[in-house]
């Protein structure tokens, strides 16, 4: 575990994961995505967790990778990474969740919300998703996901071009479900977790199953994106471009 991951269980069912890294925007570590995964998996093995809420810090839900830690981590290929293993049990978590975004959700910090049942954000929430600018490619199934979502074009204009999601319009394409202020949204996001625990639990894991779709689809895109973005890691081109960014994010 680590002290950059928060998790605590209420005792309506609900369990809370908060990301707490505000000194580095809560850019995801190895182990901050082992701890995690581990909580989605005892969440799914768990009678008593019902439903689960991911939240940052305030202002701040996820600058998406530490690239300096990611890039010690995938050493060995991108299959044998944290982040790997904690997007493969994201996409087949059972348990139903919830994302409260509150300022920057950058990379997996914008495509995890793309595995949540419901999705709720501040004002200030800023999505966005620079994969292909940093010479990799989409993750966590969003090449699959967000084109369902928002269409071929829009999805596209996310992906390729990283075009920046504020909240309102992130409402509008249909990839949040409500902008609430900054003070009021964690406790609505919980609020809306207990309402689904208190559902009946067939009933709501059933229609979960029915509404999410084709479960292989998804992991399948999931894998796919994983062979290339290994291959693309390993790229000249990836390397500079990473090498490049790490290098503007060292303090003068």
């Amino acid at each position: 575990m680590t002290e950059h991951v928060t998790i605590s269980d209420g005792g309506n069912g609900v369990r809370l994961i908060v990301i707490d890294r505000p000194q580095k925007k809560n850019a995801l570590t190895g182990a901050m995505y082992d701890a995690m995964r581990v909580a989605l998996e005892e969440a799914d093995a768990s009678e008593s967790i019902r439903a689960l809420v991911f939240a940052g810090q305030p202002g701040m839900f996820s600058a998406g990778n530490d690239l300096a830690d990611f890039l010690g981590q995938a050493r060995n290929g991108f299959s044998d990474a944290p982040a790997l293993r904690f997007i493969r049990q994201l996409a087949r978590t059972d348990t139903p969740m919830i994302a409260a975004v509150d300022g920057i959700a950058v990379g997996i910090g914008a495509t995890l919300t793309l595995h949540c049942d419901l999705v709720y954000a501040s004002p200030v929430a800023r999505l966005r998703m620079p994969f292909v600018e940093l010479g990799l490619v989409p993750e966590a199934a969003s090449s699959y996901l967000l084109p369902l979502r928002v269409g071929r074009l829009k999805a596209t204009e996310l992906l390729l071009l990283s075009e920046m999601l504020d909240a309102d319009a992130a409402v509008a394409l249909g990839l949040v479900n409500a902008v609430l202020p900054a003070d009021m949204l964690v406790d609505h996001a919980l609020a809306q977790a207990a309402r689904l625990a208190a559902l009946p639990q067939g009933a709501l894991a059933a229609s979960r199953k029915l509404i999410r779709g084709d479960r292989d689809r998804v992991e399948a895109a999931l894998e796919a994106e994983a062979t290339a973005f290994d291959a693309q890691l390993q790229s000249p081109e990836s390397q500079q471009r990473l090498q490049a960014f790490l290098s503007r994010s060292k303090p003068a």
